[in-house]
């Protein structure tokens, strides 16, 4: 599990290493008590305007943070954190960020078409992408700041980020204030192009051009039908992070306005938008019909002809951003083929993730994307925004303590990196980067792997009501007893969580399920890997439908085609058959039998 929205926490590190003798303007002690006040962020403002700028601050804006959280001064500290971690991030040039960006974005797998570009590496520092009075701003918004660093992740690219918060601002600083979450909402979504596949695969780029407008586009337009009332939800007081699912669409303005005079269901019967677009059972059935093309694909299109499951849910999820509701296009894999739906957030602030999906199709969890990171966003991220818990007085103050935890751990002191992330893990259990900043932090002091594991089994522990966590530690402590030579134990133990997991959640028993055969692959052989094949598929194949199909007997059948085997191939794609209980004139028995085809001799 990888450690996110604090690549910046690093630099600053550095940038406070490399400038410590210059520090200028000590904080002096008791000052630290209390956040900053606007006439000492007004004197730091002056010296940064002076020739050793920014960086000549961080160290002391460190130091005034790290006396403020050990006097357990924490809003305080926090405060101080923030304005740090600005006059850090001022500091960076764009050679430094552009280096880290790129290979965040390539571990990542995100290095899709339309990501080419021109990335500056020049000596520019990110503070002059934002004006001396838009610096201003951000300093003394502390609630910004939380969200901007707490929001913030290590693939967004800051130069636009800020190009966008200041071209943002300097068009309207007033309602840039009101809409402040808004506005960063926008930079985070249009900082870099999206991908082809956005917002689904099943349209043509001639169709469906993907492109996201001017960053003004979505700006005024919302703001406008959120002062004129034609929002369902207020924007002003949303956060970021529900804001970023508003402003991620595709559909041109005047698409917009056609959808808020044509589309009238008001937002606690929303889910009934999914069905006011007509069924096409004839696109359904034939495989060349299902990607749309030819007419464009807007909406008043799209009602007027029809489309399948997936028109449907991007009809809906369109129409809600148009009134100013936070909405996710989902698409999943059922008993007999494949299904898309949409969801929502509702007037109670409760988000409704399955409008439009067919409980008869025995769906599992879906996958929908994240407009920052044109990622998938994971099962228990789902389930974190349907909580909304991020906005408690709890989170906020684990987030204090993961911060500073984070901090210790870049500069060396692990024993104080355990100790701030055991604090913040006890203010919030579902703080994960938490939990992985005091697994990282338990490593480097030199903790065994017993002990090790014991920590990873309480994260499990803690995170149980989120089954993709489950399985995420349960698989680490399982390559934690491999690594000491316990093979026995956690090859039980990864069989057990794979079996804990089917019914509810037969989709993450195929995922564990895949990572079994796939060791086999690499590990047996081949008599010992149609052996394994054969045990998964009579431990975990049985009514698994097409997920089971697609994560392991479609990667099995190619693996043996390339072994030169067709005829064992063909086996085991006939046992699949029975075990899935795959019917004739289905979606997938139609795909089984289009397999079948390329196998013959």
């Amino acid at each position: 599990m990888r450690l996110t929205r604090h690549a910046l926490c690093a630099a600053a590190l550095a940038l406070a290493q490399l400038a410590g003798a210059r520090a200028q303007a000590p904080v002096n002690n008791p000052e630290t008590d209390n956040p900053p006040t606007a006439a000492r962020l007004a004197a730091l403002e002056a010296v940064a305007a002076g020739p050793d700028g920014w960086p000549a601050l961080v160290p002391a804006l460190r130091a005034a943070s790290l006396d403020a959280y050990a006097k357990r001064r924490y809003v305080a500290a926090d405060a101080w954190f923030h304005v740090y971690r600005w006059a850090a991030l001022f500091s960076e040039s764009e050679e430094r960020f552009s280096g880290a960006w790129i290979a965040n974005v390539r571990a990542n797998h995100l290095n899709y078409a339309g990501m080419e570009g021109d990335y500056p590496h020049g000596t520019k520092l990110l503070g002059s992408y934002l004006s001396p009075e838009m610096q201003a701003w951000v300093l003394s918004h502390e609630d910004f700041s939380g969200q901007f660093f707490a929001d913030v992740t290590d693939v967004d690219y800051l130069p636009r980020v800020l190009t966008i918060l200041e071209g943002l601002h300097r068009r309207d600083p007033a309602r840039f204030e009101r809409y402040a979450s808004l506005c960063l909402a926008i930079a985070v979504v249009y900082d870099v192009a999206p991908p082809p596949y956005w917002p689904h695969s099943q349209v043509t780029a001639a169709s469906l051009p993907r492109k996201l407008p001017n960053p003004a586009v979505p700006f005024d337009y919302l703001t406008a039908q959120d002062m004129r009332g034609r929002t369902y939800l207020r924007l002003a007081p949303m956060r970021a992070s529900e804001l970023k699912f508003v402003v991620d669409g595709s559909t041109p303005v005047a698409d917009l306005d056609w959808s808020i005079e044509h589309v009238t269901y008001p937002l606690d019967q929303f889910e009934q938008v999914y069905f006011m677009v007509s069924y096409r059972r004839d696109r359904a059935d034939n495989p060349a019909l299902m990607t749309w093309s030819g007419p464009p694909y807007t909406l008043p299109e799209i009602l007027a002809l029809g489309g399948i499951c997936c028109d449907q849910a991007y009809f809906a999820s369109e129409a809600g951003k148009a009134r100013g509701v936070p909405t996710l296009l989902f698409k999943g894999q059922g008993q007999d083929g494949r299904h898309a739906w949409f969801g929502f957030l509702d007037a109670q602030g409760h988000w409704q993730l399955d409008a439009g999906r067919y409980a008869e199709q025995r769906l599992v969890t879906g996958y929908a994307l994240d407009p920052q990171t044109w990622a998938p966003i994971s099962d228990h991220e789902l389930r974190f925004l349907a909580e909304r818990f991020r906005a408690l007085p709890q989170f906020m103050q684990s987030r204090v303590h993961e911060e500073f935890a984070l901090d210790f751990l870049n500069q060396g002191d692990a024993a104080a990196a355990a100790r701030a992330a055991r604090l913040s893990v006890d203010f919030e259990r579902r703080n994960i980067t938490s939990w992985e900043l005091l697994i990282a932090a338990n490593a480097r002091t030199g903790m065994d792997a017993s002990h090790q594991e014991a920590a990873m089994r309480e994260a499990e522990l803690a995170l149980a009501k989120y089954p993709d966590l489950v399985l995420e530690y349960g698989n680490r402590v399982c390559e934690s007893l491999r690594a000491r030579g316990e093979t026995s134990l956690a090859a039980y133990e990864e069989r057990s969580i794979a079996d804990h997991m089917r019914g509810d959640r037969d989709d993450l028993a195929v995922r564990q399920a895949a990572n079994i055969l796939e060791r086999s692959l690499h590990a047996d052989p081949v008599e010992r890997q149609v052996a394994t094949f054969n045990a998964l598929l009579a431990q975990f194949g049985h009514g698994a439908g097409a997920g089971f199909y697609d994560g392991i007997v479609v990667g099995f059948v190619e693996h043996l085609v390339q072994l030169k085997m067709r005829a064992q191939a063909r086996d085991a794609l006939e046992r699949a058959r029975e075990a899935l209980g795959i019917q004739p004139g289905t979606q997938l028995g139609a795909e089984l039998d289009r397999k079948m085809a390329t196998l013959q001799d």
